[in-house]
């Protein structure tokens, strides 16, 4: 039933229409949708904690969860308009980051200060067209558990951040970082790595 109305109202341009400009409002859910729907559609694990001043950019027509005894602190915009926003158990989202879907954020991953991660970019092909008017495009941003993001860091679409890995504050990171690594800088790159069978990390010889 509820797939046989999604389906209609996908097929429905009007209606379509209709229902975004009853929920969007300048690229924001209308107040009526944060007062009343948000309860309803975001997905809150136990003890999970969103600061009172978060601005909270988020829709009922894609997926946002947030995880047991996660933090959302001051001043974080989370964004789920483009794509999902999975955020696992055990996650801090520091002071001033922004995150735009499609991004998932695993267990026990700690973000500092100021991070950016988007997973949207503008189109801008049509020089004739202004960029504004040309769409978007998406591509998942992933970071695996246990994964520590320094402060004013970048992380751009399609990403994919390995399971505890350290990035260097301040770095820009528009490719994938493998498993226990550490990488630092704009552009990126991999400085130190986990040997297992020493218990220690090692630093990678510049190429």
């Amino acid at each position: 039933m509820l797939s046989s109305l999604k389906l209609y109202v996908k097929n429905n341009d009007w209606l379509k229409q209709f229902i975004h400009q009853s929920i969007v409002l300048y690229y924001r859910p209308r107040y009526w949708v944060r007062l009343l729907l948000f309860p309803f559609y975001i997905k809150r694990g136990k003890k999970a904690v969103i600061r009172s001043s978060a601005r909270l950019d988020l829709f009922p027509f894609n997926k946002i969860s947030i995880g047991e005894k996660s933090i959302i602190e001051d001043f974080v915009t989370l964004n789920n308009a483009v794509g999902d926003l999975v955020i696992g158990n055990n996650v801090i989202v520091g002071i001033g980051n922004t995150i735009i879907g499609p991004v998932e954020i695993k267990d026990n991953v700690l973000f500092a200060q100021n991070i950016v991660a988007s997973a949207l970019n503008h189109v801008f092909e049509d020089p004739d067209q202004p960029i504004v008017d040309q769409g978007v495009n998406t591509k998942k941003i992933t970071i695996d558990e246990n994964s520590w993001i320094g402060a004013n860091v970048t992380i751009t679409q399609g990403v994919h951040i390995g399971k505890h890995c350290v990035i260097g504050a301040g770095s820009v990171v528009n490719k994938d970082i493998p498993d226990y690594h550490v990488a630092i800088g704009n552009p990126i790159r991999l400085v130190k790595k986990y040997n297992f069978e020493t218990k220690t990390w090692e630093k990678i010889p510049k190429s």
